[in-house]
């Protein structure tokens, strides 16, 4: 995704951690699975006949947070029972026949349609096309030891999912949030570098990681709300305390910051490869430019508003627009003004957002722009 980004190195933590909740998640149910199997085989009654659908529903409830595997097995055993209920008029009318195994399935399909049904909208037709194909001339006695060994499987894989290294999923936010900040300001350092150097710059990487910054911030809130989603149900939240409210907020602002640097992207590159006419920028303008966005993106990096950094990036902007100012209102400023209000939308985004963790700090520096 961010191969571009002085490497891939900035998701290489992400990606172990999401191969190592994999093995960890594929673990706990092959374990559910063996313990439904054996349970299931020690249930009596016409529920023994049907062992094999109890790992079934340890494997369809199995979801990387507790709060998601229970929605999940309540949803697939909701799913179940529609499709079992389903079926029986069908068989009722039709028998066995062509007919009947056309209309359960397109009711099936038709009633999964229903909204708030989630991962139990798939099993409708399932369940009904089982009982019509599968229940014989016992359907009832079917369809009730169909329903109990999946109620068993349900519940041996929410317990195990609960009580095995259930994640919390909080070092996902923490790496995430960090490489989001860093592929930041590393893109800010390189159109820096690229308005040093003499036109047209040797390297148009940054140029185009305007969509990859944007896909980056979309994983790194996936990886927040799964946080999130973990804590619900999960004994170790008391011994691991976040406050993902402040996550929240902090991604809200890079996504915001996002934005700022992906138009200035694109308005850098405008002036340099794609329409320098239109958007010209004077050569006396070029320093003070990159020295501000140099230390625009080492402040997005540090993340702190009592850091000179950021004290240091505010004052190179004004000094930036400053000399705009000073140029007069000649229509080849006009680029560089944009991207130096885009900087200074991103150091007040930095300092509002740093300065909410802070709430010593004076009101007036937490202004979020």
């Amino acid at each position: 995704m961010l191969k571009n980004l002085s490497g891939a190195r900035l998701l290489t933590r992400v990606g172990g951690l999401v191969r190592h909740e994999r093995l960890l998640l594929a673990f706990k149910a092959s374990v559910a699975a063996s313990i439904a199997w054996l349970l299931a085989l020690q249930i009596p009654g016409v529920a023994s006949e049907y062992p094999y659908y109890a790992p079934l529903g340890a494997v369809a409830c199995m979801y990387p947070t507790i709060a998601g595997s229970a929605r999940q097995g309540i949803q697939t055993l909701a799913g179940l029972a529609i499709g079992l209920m389903l079926a029986f008029p069908v068989i009722f009318l039709a028998g066995r026949s062509i007919i009947s195994v056309s209309l359960v399935v397109g009711l099936g399909v038709l009633v999964a349609g229903l909204p708030r049904l989630g991962a139990g909208r798939d099993w409708i037709p399932i369940a009904a096309l089982f009982v019509l194909l599968l229940g014989g001339d016992d359907p009832d006695g079917y369809s009730y030891g169909y329903m109990v060994q999946m109620l068993v499987g349900v519940s041996v894989g929410l317990g195990v999912n609960m009580l095995i290294f259930p994640p919390l999923h909080l070092s996902g936010v923490v790496k995430g949030l960090d490489s989001l900040r860093s592929a930041l300001a590393l893109q800010l350092r390189d159109m820096a570098a690229a308005v040093r150097e003499e036109w047209p710059p040797r390297h148009e990487d940054w140029a185009g990681r305007q969509n990859q910054l944007t896909q980056f911030s979309r994983e790194v809130r996936t990886a927040v709300h799964l946080a999130d989603s973990s804590r619900h149900g999960n004994i170790r939240q008391r011994r691991h305390k976040r406050d993902l409210g402040v996550d929240f907020h902090s991604l809200h602002s890079m996504e915001r910051i996002t934005f700022y640097v992906e138009d200035m992207t694109e308005l850098l590159a405008s002036a340099i490869w794609h329409s320098p006419d239109n958007t010209p920028m004077p050569q006396s303008l070029g320093l003070p430019l990159a020295e501000a966005t140099a230390l625009a993106a080492d402040a997005v990096e540090a993340w702190d508003a009592e850091s000179e950094l950021l004290q240091e990036a505010e004052a190179a902007v004004e000094r930036l627009m400053t000399a705009v100012n000073s140029s007069g209102s000649d229509d080849r400023i006009g680029a560089t003004a944009s991207l130096g209000m885009g900087l200074r939308r991103i150091l007040l985004t930095v300092r509002g957002d740093a300065a909410r963790k802070n709430p010593t700090l004076p009101d007036s520096e937490t202004t979020d722009q």
